[in-house]
């Protein structure tokens, strides 16, 4: 950990370290989903708001596997947050990296909190990053589906250059549930739910 984060762990108390931590996740529904840009997406959706849907995915995908959907939901929740210290990084930027690692970035993060609040981030990033339980998988598979889902809207709303976007998060799923949503997703129009 970075000595000025350790010592600054120190002096600060409890309420300080949540409210710090709170104003750099707000950073979140700032940063873009800069590999959209790639696809023509001049306003591309914020990390922030592809979090919520796929914690939001996360808990129903859970819930259908036999997993703990609130434990499901909180891995997702926190599954981006380290990209308030790099930015949203695209796949074409992964093979020129040797990091970023989310667990050492979540480590720096959370040194000013409580440590009970510290200890439950850190464990959701490293159990997220594991893929260990059923949640952690869920939680993965969710942000694929986001992926997915975000991208027929995108093309639904006229950028035909998605495809890419839409067959690699469809291959990437894992679970049963993930996929029949997926499948389901690409069939029906993203607006249908107004016509039930």
């Amino acid at each position: 950990m970075n000595e000025h984060l350790s010592s600054q762990s120190a002096a600060a108390p409890h309420g300080s370290g949540i409210a710090q931590f709170a104003f750099e996740m707000g950073v979140l529904k700032g940063v873009r989903r800069a590999g959209w840009w790639h696809a023509g997406i001049r306003d591309p959706e914020s990390v922030a708001e592809h979090s919520l849907r796929v914690a939001q995915l996360a808990a129903l995908i859970a819930a259908e596997e036999g997993g703990d959907p609130a434990r499901a939901a909180l891995l997702a929740i926190w599954h981006d947050s380290q990209e308030t210290r790099t930015g949203d990084l695209p796949h074409t930027a992964r093979p020129y990296l040797t990091g970023p690692e989310p667990q050492v970035i979540t480590a720096d993060q959370t040194a000013t909190l409580p440590d009970r609040a510290g200890k439950t981030v850190r464990e959701a990033v490293a159990e997220y990053e594991s893929r260990s339980t059923t949640e952690a998988v869920c939680a993965h598979d969710a942000d694929k589906l986001e992926c997915l889902l975000q991208a027929v809207e995108y093309r639904t709303a006229g950028n035909g250059a998605v495809q890419g976007w839409i067959d690699s998060s469809r291959r990437a799923l894992v679970t049963e549930t993930a996929r029949r949503i997926a499948d389901a997703a690409l069939e029906i129009s993203p607006l249908s739910w107004r016509d039930r």
